[in-house]
């Protein structure tokens, strides 16, 4: 502890102490204990508390307090805790009585303090503290204190609750670990005295009749085994197992989610990785006796597992696809479709009763598209999904929900009456529907695919969030579609399928919800940006009304719509000029040029960000690509895009065009030759300083480097630190430490280290370039393009960067600031002078 802090430190504690000064910024107290968990990290808590007697003298002073602030209480207990890790430290407090009056019976355990979640909060975490030596675990089983913790497992607060469990996990995992020499066993008695408690505990609550107590021991299992893997949780395992097989085979229903939780914390374990495990005996019982909403969940888990047996992984496939079998057999009958199951693994009447109940249809349904999903989007499955069958199925439950569905059971007209307008279950099958695109190529059914989602583009009913979904689905499967051998073969289905699709965007494109106007503009910017290669792609698109409508949407009074119409017209321009005859556009302009005037409209004059920081993705997205407006004269479009963005507000907007310069210089430099490309040939001295000061020009042509220099003084963080990151780029290609002799000092400073010298630096240098043009007088120099060379080398970059990287309040965090604060809360250094022990 330094000695500013430490002259700090007794009125802050006498502040703590005395109850008429109550901090009123429970903050400052976490920030302090965090202090102290850093100082005993570093330094012996011993001697801390030996050199700074006002620490136990606070203590002392709390424990005598008549009325203390349960704020104070819950702090004095979590610091004696953190003082109390050291065992010298620990045998010191011990020796004062200070535990024993904190955490054992003569303390809050027995006062009315204990009422309030705080208090015992604190004690648990002070607990939690101290556990780090052998002296803590003896002291909690002789003073009683195991078993308030055991009692604190079903506290009303859930932040109590939760805190004791993770102390069980400590303690047990601490005690094994420290005093275990020998491998264990169920019959050996050599287990550490804490740790039997604690197993002894669990198993009696495993057995008992309250399923709280039950629920209790399972998530302690569960963390136990998330958290540990040393081979004494194998012993462990066999020592509880057959109490959990009862719970599997009496009525898991109440306990049945933490069963799950508890299986696979285990399966991820790699102790119970061994196929032979006992472990997946007990994951098959619980597929088999667990209700479908509970199994689905373990089902997903294990097939995620790479050690899962092959047998088990069937049969958690099977029960995702069981509610998906149902759907598909209440709509179509046996000789059209044999079903997604060779074999169910339970009761079919189970899963038929769930989707005919209304309360519980949507949900289980949901449950099983999302498991699907998630399974069919893993890198590599792990099991052969029916895929033809599943998506007949998924295509039946979209077209229960909109009333298409032919039902052929009880079932099925059951299921037609609960779907009907569901949306929850439209977004889900829609997911999946989409991720089953993958399998395109080997159905024949396309037609009957992309007619389900049209009919949800075309449907009036089709919620916002529904039809978002349809268009993300749509866009997988017509990038399926337009595969270069489907595309070329089937492309009269292709051009009808797109044909009606943009007849339905249009009509979307129009709609008065500006949710639905924004996500056609989404989904049309990715069709064209995948597609635009494609010269019948372009016909067809361009025969609609669909680019004239994006144009108009530009002026949309929604900022969103606004933003998503740029993006989109951005993507259009690409293709603009390689359609002889555009319909919607054709009115004898050259629409390419009108489109980047009004792109730079938008960007100099919309009032919203989101249009602006859109219009300026799409510049940098132009030159990136090589735009064939860009490469008219692309000095001129990056000077006038970058000027826009200089005086703009908005610090993402200047990000972007900070981005924008970032690409421009790379790809100056790259043509040059400047760039350092290992395959790059050595340049001659001559010619490496032709085309340095070639690119110097240019750069001043375009005012890059002002726009650089200026966004280094910016106000806002982010956008200093980009402009930093380029500088040093761009110094690292450019600069070289002869040039200082060479060009002189030109009036700027030795070496600049901080933002405020910075920023003087630089408006002096732009001020001689803006007020001497012809380059004469003393600022001449700094209108040379190598002026800039200076700059760069004469600010210190590294030093900035490391300064802008740092958190803005590094000063206000440090412990002697976080002294101040809690003196300034109840008054004045001066006032807090006075010794209240």
């Amino acid at each position: 502890m330094d000695r500013e802090c430490a002259r700090l430190l007794p009125p802050v504690c006498a502040v703590l102490a005395n109850t008429r000064q109550l901090i009123s910024d429970d903050t400052c107290l976490e920030k302090l204990l965090d202090w102290f968990k850093v100082l005993t990290e570093a330094e012996s808590s011993l001697l801390l508390l030996q050199e700074n007697p006002c620490l136990t003298e606070l203590i002392t002073c709390v424990l005598k307090l008549e009325d203390p602030s349960t704020t104070i209480v819950s702090f004095i207990l979590r610091l004696t805790g953190i003082f109390a890790a050291s065992e010298s430290c620990f045998q010191h407090l011990q020796q004062g009585e200070f535990l024993s009056s904190l955490f054992g019976e003569e303390g809050p355990i027995n006062s009315s303090l204990w009422e309030d979640a705080s208090v015992r909060s604190g004690w648990v975490e002070g607990v939690r503290s101290m556990v780090r030596h052998q002296s803590a675990i003896q002291f909690l089983c002789s003073s009683g204190a195991i078993d308030v913790i055991f009692t604190l497992q079903g506290d009303p607060s859930l932040f109590v609750a939760s805190a004791v469990s993770r102390l069980l996990v400590h303690i047990l995992t601490f005690s094994l670990q420290s005093e275990t020499t020998s491998p264990l066993s169920t019959k050996d008695c050599s287990w550490p005295m804490c740790a039997r408690m604690i197993i002894t505990h669990i198993e009696e609550s495993l057995k008992s009749s309250s399923v709280s107590h039950i629920k209790q021991a399972l998530k302690l299992l569960t963390s136990v085994f998330g958290c540990c893997h040393d081979r004494w949780t194998e012993v462990l395992w066999s020592w509880i197992a057959e109490p959990i097989e009862s719970l599997l085979k009496e009525e898991p229903g109440q306990t049945g989610h933490s069963l799950v939780d508890l299986f696979l914390s285990m399966a991820r374990s790699p102790v119970f990785g061994c196929p032979e495990c006992s472990l997946w005996t007990s994951v098959t019982h619980a597929l088999k006796y667990l209700n479908p909403a509970q199994a689905g969940p373990l089902a997903l888990g294990v097939l995620k597992c790479q050690e899962c047996p092959q047998a088990v992984r069937i049969q958690a496939l099977n029960v995702l696809l069981q509610p998906m079998d149902c759907v598909l057999r209440s709509a179509s009958q046996p000789l059209e479709c044999p079903g997604l199951l060779g074999e169910s693994v339970k009761d079919s009447a189970v899963v038929e009763n769930l989707l005919s109940s209304k309360p519980s249809c949507a949900g289980l349904l949901c449950q099983t598209l999302a498991h699907l999903e998630e399974l069919l989007c893993m890198t590599s499955l792990p099991v052969e999904v029916p895929h033809i069958p599943l998506l007949q199925s998924v295509m039946i439950t979209l077209q229960f929900c909109n009333g298409l569905a032919t039902p052929v059971s009880c079932l099925g007209s059951r299921m037609s009456r609960i779907l009907i307008g569901c949306f929850r279950v439209q977004r889900s099958a829609l997911d999946l529907l989409g991720a089953l695109s993958q399998c395109a190529s080997d159905v024949a059914f396309k037609e009957s695919v992309f007619d389900t989602l049209l009919k949800y583009l075309e449907g009036p009913d089709s919620s916002p969030t529904v039809l978002k979904k349809s268009f993300q689905a749509t866009f997988k499967w017509i990038l399926c579609l337009c595969d270069p051998p489907s595309f070329s073969n089937h492309w009269q289905q292709t051009e009808q399928v797109l044909q009606r699709l943009f007849l339905a965007l249009q009509k979307r494109m129009c709609s008065p919800c500006w949710e639905v106007r924004d996500s056609a503009l989404e989904f049309l910017t990715l069709l064209v940006k995948h597609l635009r290669e494609w010269d019948r792609f372009r016909q067809v698109l361009f025969s609609s009304e669909v680019p004239g409508l994006t144009e108009d949407l530009l002026q949309d009074p929604e900022s969103y719509v606004r933003a998503s119409a740029v993006a989109a017209m951005g993507q259009l321009s690409f293709i603009i000029h390689l359609v002889p005859k555009i319909p919607a556009l054709d009115d004898g302009s050259n629409k390419e040029e009108d489109i980047v005037t009004e792109l730079h409209k938008i960007l100099s004059t919309d009032s919203e960000g989101f249009p602006r920081r859109a219009v300026i993705r799409v510049f940098t997205d132009w030159l990136r690509e090589g735009h064939v407006e860009v490469l008219k004269d692309t000095e001129q479009f990056v000077s006038r895009a970058i000027q826009a963005v200089n005086g703009d507000l908005d610090w993402e907007v200047k990000v972007s065009g900070l981005e924008l310069a970032q690409v421009f210089s790379a790809q100056t430099l790259s043509q040059l030759g400047l760039a350092g490309c290992p395959y790059s040939a050595v340049l001659s001295s001559a010619t490496r300083s032709t085309r340095l000061n070639e690119s110097l020009q240019i750069f001043q042509r375009v005012k890059l480097f002002e726009f650089l220099f200026g966004a280094l003084c910016d106000c806002d963080r982010p956008v200093a630190q980009k402009a930093c990151e380029i500088l040093l780029a761009l110094k690292a290609q450019l600069y070289d430490d002869s040039l200082t002799d060479r060009l002189g000092p030109g009036g700027l400073p030795a070496e600049v280290h901080s933002l405020t010298q910075l920023e003087t630096t630089v408006r002096r240098w732009m001020s001689q370039a803006q007020s001497n043009p012809s380059g004469d007088g003393n600022g001449a120099r700094s209108h040379e393009p190598h002026s800039v060379l200076l700059v760069l080398g004469t600010v210190d970059l590294e030093g900035l960067r490391a300064a802008l990287d740092k958190s803005s309040d590094h000063i206000e965090k440090s412990p002697q600031s976080l002294l101040q604060d809690i003196l300034a809360t109840v008054g004045t250094l001066e006032e807090n002078e006075a010794d209240c022990y």
